[in-house]
């Protein structure tokens, strides 16, 4: 999506406003002895009294409303009667319809005690979200946010999941272009003022692959190590894009 009007920007704004409050929410409820389902209920109930939809329950018939994943889950993991740990490292991305406008964020927590290794790689995540924000230029090439990002991940010892990318997003989940968490001279595209996309670091706490688990939509990783997810959905502008999913 490319914002095209003051209403269009105004919109995907609140809406961002509405995915942040609930992310704070479901970051002070994640504890040990929650199970995932229940933490998904309270998501559920302030974002459907927020007039929201589940985006991944509308597009692709998710079961559930928002994707929790735990530990070597990387994404898209259903909400289940799991209960949660201390040191739990657990991924919480939410993903909204609302008037026909999309917006999606993630971010990680870890239950303490959680290892010092799950804190730095949580910390990675964040720091290379931000490395590529900096690279989110109007004229940049997309590829430029992906040598941004792979660039502090490697500095910090942890490995990229190649196989999951950002994208764009504002009338669906997923819309052009992709946005790779590493650098290839063949990523298409160029950013644009009024370009909205979300993208998201996603890593493992050791070089791994990302690979389906047996319910068909969890995604795990290869080796089972430790995964971190980072993500807002931005808009890019000049000088600096802005991001509408923060808090």
């Amino acid at each position: 999506m490319t914002i095209q009007t003051k209403s269009d920007l105004d919109e995907m704004v609140a809406l961002g406003r509405i995915v942040a409050g609930a992310l704070d929410l479901l970051a002070v409820a994640a504890r040990p002895g929650v199970t995932t389902r229940e933490l998904d209920a309270i998501g559920e109930e302030f974002l459907t009294r927020s007039g929201c939809r589940s985006a991944p329950r509308v597009f692709y018939d998710f079961p559930g409303f928002n994707c929790i994943s735990v530990n070597e889950e990387i994404v898209h993991g259903i909400p289940s009667a799991r209960a949660l740990k201390p040191g739990d490292v657990v991924k919480l991305d939410v993903t909204v319809e609302r008037g026909g406008y999309v917006v999606d964020s993630a971010r990680t927590v870890v239950l303490e005690p959680g290892s010092r290794s799950a804190h730095a790689l949580v910390a990675c995540a964040r720091a290379a979200f931000d490395r590529g924000l900096a690279a989110a230029k109007p004229g940049a090439r997309v590829a430029e946010i992906g040598r941004a990002v792979e660039a502090e991940v490697k500095r910090h010892g942890f490995g990229v999941l190649r196989e999951l990318s950002g994208h764009g997003v504002g009338r669906a989940i997923h819309e052009p272009p992709t946005v790779p968490n590493y650098y290839s001279p063949l990523t298409i595209g160029t950013l644009e003022v009024g370009m909205v996309i979300a993208f998201e670091p996603i890593i493992s706490e050791k070089p791994a692959r990302a690979v389906h688990a047996n319910d068909g939509w969890t995604i795990v990783t290869s080796n089972r190590s430790l995964a971190a997810h980072h993500e807002h959905t931005i808009v890019v502008l000049e000088p600096a894009p802005r991001i509408l999913t923060a808090a």
